[in-house]
């Protein structure tokens, strides 16, 4: 996320979701603009979103947007923020989650909030009295992972080259990320990881992955290393 503001009495806000797929030219044209406002102190207040690489983005569009914005990390929910997420909604019609349905849900989930959304929606239309169990949670976790497999996560795989896909499941392979380039490199039997540097170049502007660190990467959204398994075979890197 970045932000820029500029309050006085009143101001007006712009707000901007998926902002890393704004083009380089887009991004450079909105951060000059946001400077130009900031330098006359008008009241105008840029609110953006996007995924950990808009950082970089905004300071590969204009050296200045480091000093310019701030971008405070979100992140996935903590466990207390996505039960209250879950639980509120449902009080206001006489309904309570189990304290374990709310656990597992959680431990599903990573505190996503998109996710969240899936499950208690799934668990909602489930729910013949209350509470909402950890049984249903379970049986209705499978309905779940259909409904993101055909809607959130095949609509941004089916955007990838063959290549891109053969990466992401090699770090899905791994297990739990974040993963080290080296490990990924070694993985798909390349001797040196500039060879791939391409790949993984377009993968981070598609928005699949991002660099947590030098020499880390990770996927952007959790369950997308499960996903890559479910949907490539095991034999891809014989």
């Amino acid at each position: 996320m970045l932000i820029i503001s500029n309050l006085q009495q009143s101001a007006v806000a712009i707000f901007i979701d998926e902002i890393q797929f704004f083009s380089k030219a887009e991004l450079n044209a909105l951060i000059m603009a946001m400077h130009k406002m900031q330098q006359r102190q008008l009241p105008l207040v840029l609110v953006g979103a996007g995924l950990p690489i808009l950082p970089g983005l905004a300071g590969d569009a204009k050296s200045y947007a480091e000093r310019l914005f701030s971008f405070p990390d979100i992140g996935p929910l903590q466990e207390e923020d996505a039960a209250k997420a879950l639980q509120d909604p449902v009080m206001d019609e006489g309904v309570a989650f189990e304290v374990e349905a709310l656990e597992e849900i959680f431990r599903l989930t990573k505190g996503y909030p998109y996710f969240l959304q899936e499950w208690g929606y799934q668990a909602w239309n489930q729910a013949e009295s209350s509470p909402i169990t950890l049984q249903l949670v379970h049986e209705t976790t499978k309905q779940v992972i259909v409904r993101l497999d055909e809607n959130f996560f095949r609509v941004r795989f089916d955007r990838l080259t063959d290549g891109e896909k053969k990466y992401l499941r090699a770090m899905a392979e791994l297990g739990q990320g974040p993963y080290r380039t080296t490990d990924i490199t070694e993985k798909l039997g390349v001797e040196s990881s500039t060879a791939l540097s391409s790949v993984r170049s377009k993968l981070i502007k598609k928005g699949m992955i991002y660099s947590p660190a030098h020499g880390l990467l990770n996927f952007t959204v959790p369950l997308f290393d499960e996903f890559t398994r479910r949907a490539i075979p095991d034999d891809c890197f014989d």
